[in-house]
């Protein structure tokens, strides 16, 4: 199956998915070049994530999985309408959140074209189930990420001022809606303690494509061991360093033809 990102932060996808389906051959797409998607104009947008959906249905592959929040509620609606395999997108955990929630408030954490996004706002609308759901955009994140900045003083003065407006709202429950953000967990249970739940999306987005290859019949064979290729619209050995290590082994990153 294809997977992709404007960047790494589907890697946190991917990886679920190939420790689930570890028989299923799998291609990763960074299109880096073009990152963060949520900094780019909606029609080029559109045009990338038509680009590399042609490329994986040029390699034959089964499924589709949109690894992005922001390409998710922008331009999934249209791809599927024009591509015949299945298309799986990452929504924020809103729902579910919102449901368990002890005391109704839950955080969001998002890019800002996310938090601008109308797709975006109508889920939270949808599912937010009388709870008061506050959206923190937090710019900068995702490039601090990218740049593999994870632990530096800079991600953690940035995470805190995010988490702080949250936080003294009393919230309970945490979104982490960008792909991005799981990579932030410890740095955000280190600001945060141990009073927040933490809602991905990558286990019920690998157990979705799971539902669909099965209902399709389109499965690996069990006896299989599936085999990962890593490709980026921008390739530089830091990035690689980077996969290499989001990822928990070496990577071989190609560039993306």
């Amino acid at each position: 199956m294809g997977v992709f990102d404007s960047g790494v932060g589907g890697l946190s996808i991917a990886k679920c998915i190939h420790q689930t389906l570890p028989y299923e051959n799998l291609i990763y797409v960074a299109d880096t070049q073009y990152a963060p998607y949520g900094d780019i104009q909606h029609d080029i947008l559109t045009k990338r994530v038509h680009s590399i959906a042609q490329y994986f249905l040029s390699k034959k592959v089964k499924a589709i999985v949109v690894a992005c929040n922001t390409a998710t509620v922008s331009v999934i609606s249209q791809l599927r309408e024009e591509i015949e395999v299945p298309i799986i997108g990452v929504e924020p955990a809103i729902k579910p959140a919102a449901l368990a929630s002890k005391n109704a408030k839950v955080g969001i954490l998002v890019t800002q074209a996310t938090a601008k996004n109308k797709n975006f706002i109508q889920l939270v609308e949808r599912y937010k189930n009388d709870a008061q759901v506050s959206i923190q955009a937090c710019p900068g994140l995702v490039d601090l990420i990218e740049q593999g900045k994870i632990d530096n003083k800079e991600c953690q003065q940035l995470l805190q001022q995010y988490l702080t407006p949250l936080l003294n709202e009393g919230i309970d429950s945490l979104v982490l809606g960008c792909t991005h953000y799981p990579f932030l967990i410890k740095q955000i249970k280190a600001i945060a303690g141990d009073q927040l739940t933490i809602y991905e999306t990558a286990t019920p987005v690998t157990q979705q494509l799971k539902r669909r290859l099965a209902a399709l019949s389109v499965n690996a064979s069990l006896e299989q061991t599936g085999q990962c290729q890593f490709l980026s619209s921008k390739v530089s050995s830091q990035q690689q360093e980077l996969f290499s290590k989001l990822w928990g082994q070496s990577v071989d990153l190609k560039p993306l033809p």
